[in-house]
């Protein structure tokens, strides 16, 4: 059985799926995000479920918590779960660049491979997709939309004042 809830958050309103073996999805409602997300008609709404999960969001979003112990389940290939396992490696406030993950996993070369991975993360913040940049330090591609990926790097590097 699949489960999700949704909740407001300062920075948006967030929506969490998931179920006994992790959770699957946590997606940013951002306005200018060009992901969208499709709540299945055959999951069951379990505000409960998720209590340890959003507490630990609001704590992430509030500058008091560094680190998240969530138990995550993202679908996708052996490529992407290999990407997403070296961005979660990347330590809160620090930033790395596409080029960088690509060495990470092996192949130096995969930095427009990563990039696309990265793209299809589906649990952002928990696997923290919002700090890679691009080569040239500028902010490049978020699926939730540049104007949040800024604010949590913002967040993470001291001005959470800034970000509200």
């Amino acid at each position: 059985m699949m489960y999700y809830t949704r909740f407001d958050t300062l920075f948006c309103e967030v929506i969490l799926a998931g179920n006994e073996k992790g959770l699957s999805h946590l997606h940013l409602n951002t306005p200018e995000g060009k992901r969208r997300f499709e709540i299945s008609k055959a999951w069951m709404l379990n505000h409960d479920f998720f209590a340890d999960s959003i507490t630990q969001i609001r704590a992430y979003f509030s500058g008091k918590r560094l680190k998240f112990n969530v138990t995550v389940n993202p679908q996708g290939t052996d490529f992407q779960k290999r990407v997403w396992r070296a961005l979660s490696e990347i330590p809160y406030g620090e930033l790395r660049t596409y080029k960088d993950i690509a060495k990470a996993i092996g192949n130096e070369n995969a930095a427009r491979a990563v990039g696309m991975a990265n793209s299809k993360n589906p649990v952002p913040l928990i696997i923290p997709c919002h700090r890679v940049i691009g080569a040239n330090g500028n902010l490049t591609g978020f699926a939730h939309g540049l104007a949040i990926k800024e604010k949590l790097i913002n967040l993470e590097q001291g001005g959470f004042t800034d970000c509200i």
